[in-house]
């Protein structure tokens, strides 16, 4: 990779989180006693994903031409989990081929930024009318794999595919009228499912299945301030003190330690100061995606760059304030730092479409 002071600070960044990852990683094996020793696969998974950011990296162009025949495979994937797929506690996310699984929603959000991205570039001042059919394009392309991984259940991704279309319709900027009208959309939906929930369960039931119920019980679980996990979770981050109690030394069990409450874990280590340090982290590697946008960066790299951003800092504030009680529980991993290969994987696949966008920036300003 050419040298370039952007790019230095990310991959620096990428270290740092590297470091955090595999020490937090480490400790949460002696709490949970996990025999399959997710401590060497995480290193595996840093090794792999280092070559995918590589591949990706060399590879920008040919990713962005086939990146619709990319979004068509992973929602066949989705489509062919919930007919074939095996239940893991109550949900189809995985795709398991011998001693490999991965979970397609993970990729899906990756191909469905890209998708957008073309859309929204082709999409530049344009009239009200074209806007119109623009806008339907990008409701269709975002409905399929929502509605797919949504039957799974996986409540939490298809929250982040929604975030990442908003953000970038955002950026793109569009009349004016269209938020008022879903604004309208909204409100009605979230009004007769509210309704129902109220008066009508049982329609609710066969509509959306009973793990619907489920998903809000998690909610009123973090408004009410209750439930065993987070009840820990808590008790854990504010015991933990300025320095916490140290490498291999988590006193307290919680469920998912490695993985959505890793930050638990990580506080439980290093304490407010650790904390501190951590918070500081993401704020430069955000920044510096952030900074990779300017005048001469072509239309279709920004609004990649506004999702692969979006995703990533929706990501870090749900993760985070939901251990500590400020968001509901979702089942969102903290990216880069948690336990899995294909949360991982599809990570250093953004970075390295970041990295390369860098690079390609730098070569217009000279």
């Amino acid at each position: 990779m050419e040298k370039n002071n952007y790019n230095i600070k990310l991959i620096t960044c990428i270290i740092f989180f590297i470091i955090i990852s595999l020490i937090t990683i480490y400790s949460t094996v002696s709490l949970t006693n996990n025999i399959d020793n997710i401590f060497i696969k995480q290193i595996i998974f840093y090794i792999i994903g280092i070559l995918v950011l590589l591949i990706t990296y060399y590879n920008k162009k040919r990713i962005i031409k086939y990146s619709f025949f990319m979004y068509i495979f992973f929602n066949i994937l989705l489509l062919l989990l919930l007919i074939l797929g095996v239940s893991i506690n109550g949900s189809k996310c995985w795709i398991i081929i011998g001693p490999i699984s991965f979970q397609p929603s993970e990729f899906m959000k990756l191909f469905l930024i890209i998708v957008i991205a073309k859309l929204l570039a082709k999409g530049q001042r344009k009239t009200i009318k074209k806007e119109f059919f623009m806008l339907l394009r990008i409701l269709f392309i975002l409905l399929i794999p929502s509605i797919l991984t949504f039957l799974e259940p996986d409540t939490g991704v298809v929250l982040i595919y929604l975030i990442i279309t908003i953000s970038m319709i955002l950026y793109h900027g569009i009349n004016k009228k269209w938020y008022f009208y879903l604004g309208i959309i909204l409100g009605i939906l979230t009004s007769l499912i509210v309704f129902l929930f109220i008066y009508d369960k049982n329609i609710l039931i066969n509509f959306l299945d009973q793990s619907f119920f489920y998903r809000i019980k998690r909610v009123l679980d973090w408004k009410n301030q209750s439930g065993y996990q987070l009840d820990n979770s808590i008790i854990s981050i504010g015991s933990s003190g300025l320095f916490g109690f140290g490498i291999n030394n988590i006193p307290l069990y919680y469920p998912e330690a490695s993985t959505d409450f890793i930050f638990t874990s990580y506080s439980s280590l290093f304490g407010f100061i650790g904390n501190v340090f951590f918070i500081i982290i993401i704020i430069l590697f955000d920044l510096n995606i952030l900074k990779v946008i300017n005048k001469k960066t072509r239309n279709v790299d920004k609004y990649i760059i506004i999702g692969c951003l979006s995703m990533i800092l929706y990501q870090q504030i749900q993760n985070i304030s939901m251990t500590i009680g400020l968001l509901p529980i979702t089942g969102i991993t903290l990216p880069f730092i948690s336990y899995g290969g294909s949360s991982l994987l599809s990570y250093m696949f953004i970075l390295g479409i970041i990295l390369r966008i860098s690079n390609e920036t730098k070569k217009y300003l000279n």
